[in-house]
């Protein structure tokens, strides 16, 4: 048996991994039974994503012995009764919100709900406005407006149409290298841009769902996806929402950047900035410095994580 070998976990199906090569090989792992018995606040210690070393078994499986050290990851509530969180996706370079502006309406809510996800799992965000090639003068006027409002607090907008074989490149190119997530609400065209910029994507996820009978019939978690020209694509239906698991609602306002100034100047350390005395926040709405559909956007985030802390609570 060799022990040592290095690679990354492109699929999760429960008890057993598949773990891909630098060369591209790719092997059926089982995880040793220590990262059980230590794993006790989420239900899966590894997954995919993850960089491991393996040793190979006599049967030509291998076991994963060792997880290198993650750059970040992505979390759920844990499903089918089970308490704790769910790991689904690790090490990821760049998450990817796609939105229209038509067909269906640009959403502020998802939008900034992604982002305060990104900002919790330190994931750099990227929105991309899909379906310009529909847009008239009053949606491109729009789209400026959205440039100028997420650009002043550090967020990078790309427009993408399908047909602009110029915008697609530009989003290849960002792409390039990275580990992506992509999100979006249904109808925006996430599932048509995939297709454009990586149409070898569907025969990977037909050739890894079939590679192996073992683990058939347990969840898959998530698949990682790698494409030809660098880089990977995260594929599950965990993160279509992003769901914030591990922010409390006072936690919220750290991830707002434009919240930063006048963060330190409440009357109140523990201040949520909707109705509290001296709120430098909702001062600085008042006077016109914050958005308001960026401010709007918190008191919702704020308002659904306390009906959820709420609903854990109650007996």
């Amino acid at each position: 048996m060799k022990s040592g070998i290095k690679g990354r976990i492109i699929q999760s199906t429960g008890k057993w991994y598949i773990v891909q090569n630098d060369d591209g090989t790719k092997t059926q792992c089982s995880l040793a039974g220590k990262f059980r018995l230590n794993e006790y606040e989420r239900t899966n210690p590894v997954a995919v994503g993850d960089w491991v070393e393996y040793e190979s078994q006599e049967d030509g499986s291998g076991r994963i012995h060792t997880i290198q050290d993650r750059m970040n990851a992505i979390s759920r509530e844990a499903t089918h009764g089970k308490k704790g969180t769910q790991m689904i996706a690790t090490n990821i370079d760049l998450g990817i919100v796609v939105q229209s502006l038509i067909q269906p309406e640009f959403k502020p809510g998802f939008t900034d709900r992604f982002l305060v996800t990104c900002e919790a799992y330190e994931i750099q965000p990227l929105i991309i406005i899909n379906k310009v090639d529909l847009a008239g003068k009053s949606a491109l006027n729009y789209l400026e407006d959205l440039k100028v409002l997420y650009s002043e607090i550090g967020y990078e907008l790309l427009p993408c149409s399908i047909y602009d074989e110029k915008l697609l490149g530009a989003l290849k190119e960002r792409i390039h290298g990275k580990t992506c997530v992509f999100v979006g609400p249904s109808g925006v065209g996430k599932s048509s841009i995939l297709n454009a910029i990586a149409p070898e994507a569907q025969q990977t996820v037909s050739e890894i769902s079939s590679w192996s009978n073992k683990g058939t019939h347990t969840t898959t978690f998530a698949r990682l996806i790698p494409l030809e020209n660098g880089g990977a694509i995260v594929d599950t239906p965990g993160i279509r929402e992003f769901g914030l698991v591990d922010v409390k609602p006072e936690e919220v306002d750290l991830c707002f950047p434009e919240f930063e100034p006048y963060r330190d100047l409440c009357r109140y350390h523990n201040c949520l900035h909707s109705e509290e005395p001296d709120c430098a926040i909702t001062k600085a709405f008042d006077d016109g410095r914050l958005s308001a559909s960026r401010y709007r956007s918190y008191l919702n985030i704020v308002e659904s994580l306390k009906q959820s802390q709420s609903s854990k609570n109650r007996p």
